[in-house]
């Protein structure tokens, strides 16, 4: 009997679930599952993972974008740089209008709003006193923390 040219290749037994492989099919899988009222078959061990994950994305959405309204908020009051106003108030309310829309879809999250404050204010101070070493800036924020207020005020304008 002739030998065969072609080797056999030894492949290792891993299984790899369609959840590692690929996510998106994976979450077409778990909702066509859901709407069949399949309960039996979720994956409810990486459906939690994922839930789990997408809240605390929304969290860390509203703590990114606080800290970034917070930085040019601070730029704005306390550097006196005239030309560059414009930018950083124009970052303001693309801040504050992404925050609201957070709120509009998970309005629970303002909840969250006080927790998150006093980190958000840390990394935002760290960063303009690193970038604009010349300016002094308050070690506490000096306005209010309410949502109304961080979301609407114009804190430059001197009543």
């Amino acid at each position: 009997m002739p030998k065969s040219t072609a080797s056999k290749v030894s492949i290792p037994s891993t299984t790899i679930s369609l959840y590692e492989s690929d996510l998106n099919l994976w979450l077409e899988n778990e909702i066509a599952h859901l709407m069949a009222g399949d309960l039996h078959n979720l994956d409810i061990e990486n459906l939690i993972e994922e839930l789990e994950g997408l809240a605390g994305r929304d969290r860390r959405e509203l703590k990114n974008r606080l800290r970034v309204l917070l930085e040019h908020l601070l730029k704005r009051l306390y550097v006196d740089m005239p030309q560059e106003f414009n930018g950083w108030e124009r970052t303001i309310r693309e801040q504050r209008s992404q925050i609201k829309i957070i709120f509009e879809q998970s309005p629970s999250l303002k909840s969250f709003w006080e927790n998150c404050f006093e980190s958000a204010w840390g990394y935002a101070l760290y960063e303009v006193q690193e970038n604009y070493s010349q300016c002094e800036f308050p070690r506490l924020w000096q306005f209010s923390r309410d949502i109304d207020t961080m979301l609407n005020a114009k804190l430059w304008i001197v009543s």
